[in-house]
């Protein structure tokens, strides 16, 4: 299966303001690349590449006072099989982890582990360990919060997304991967491109999506608790603590975004 991916972007900039981007396809699906999703600008300026402490690659620019495009569109090869799932996967004794991943064991900006962890071992203490402790948190989250865009909150944490029980994507994944945490299971988050290939018409508008890998097993899996079911067309941007690690955009002062589109459509 062929998945056009890219964005469209537009910002009104009162002045010459920098701004960090987190956009492309993440380096792991670097073999799927058909046609590359380079971020491309209008007016054109001159854009420097980085990769952050994540190994995320991340770009970084000036943008000129005025309208200012910013864009991609890609075409990205995908097995078109949902995620797949390891029921058997181990949860590990965290002196058994690899020290790599026991920065996804501690609390960080959006993921307050100190206020929620008597309440994840109230809620999953007597759950099996592995994949199906980390699949009940899934179905808790899925259930305790209501989706809704009108629920967004950039600063919502997820102790907030747990004692209001609404949000968005990025709230569902905070408040599992909190829980996880508090479970001495190493989980981060990730936000990428997410088609709607496989779910009932008509479809919503395009946008990014966030969700999160747990570690079991000696591997990182992929959980979503927003959808909590097997989804086709997952494209990995970023992975990080949690969304302050990987924001789409970050901008160093006033700026208006006027416009927004996302795609991730089958090719034929």
């Amino acid at each position: 299966m062929k998945i056009r991916v890219g964005f469209e972007m537009l910002y009104d900039f009162p002045q010459p303001t920098p701004m960090i981007m987190v956009l492309g396809t993440h380096f792991t699906r670097a073999s799927d690349v058909i046609v590359p999703d380079f971020l491309t600008t209008d007016p054109v300026v001159e854009i420097t590449p980085y990769r952050d402490m994540f190994g995320n690659w991340c770009s970084r620019m000036v943008a000129p006072a005025g309208r200012v495009r910013l864009a991609a569109d890609g075409v990205v090869r995908d097995s078109g099989l949902p995620d797949p799932v390891f029921a058997s996967a181990i949860q590990h004794a965290v002196e058994d982890l690899p020290a790599d991943t026991l920065v996804y064991l501690l609390g960080s900006r959006y993921c307050e582990t100190d206020r929620l962890s008597e309440i994840a071992w109230q809620l999953f203490e007597k759950t099996a360990s592995g994949w199906a402790r980390v699949q009940a948190i899934c179905d808790f989250v899925h259930r305790h919060i209501a989706f809704g865009y009108e629920h967004a909150r950039a600063t919502r944490t997820a102790w907030e997304a747990y004692e209001e029980g609404k949000g968005v994507c990025r709230d569902y994944a905070h408040l599992a991967v909190a829980f996880c945490r508090c479970m001495n299971i190493p989980a981060r988050y990730c936000t990428g491109y997410l088609s709607d290939i496989g779910t009932p018409k008509p479809w919503p508008a395009g946008d990014f999506a966030g969700w999160f890998e747990a570690y079991l097993g000696g591997h990182w899996r992929t959980f979503d608790p927003r959808n909590n079911v097997p989804r086709i067309g997952r494209i990995l941007i970023a992975q990080g603590r949690d969304a302050s690690d990987v924001p789409i955009t970050q901008t160093f002062g006033p700026n208006t975004l006027v416009g927004f589109k996302v795609w991730t459509d089958e090719v034929a």
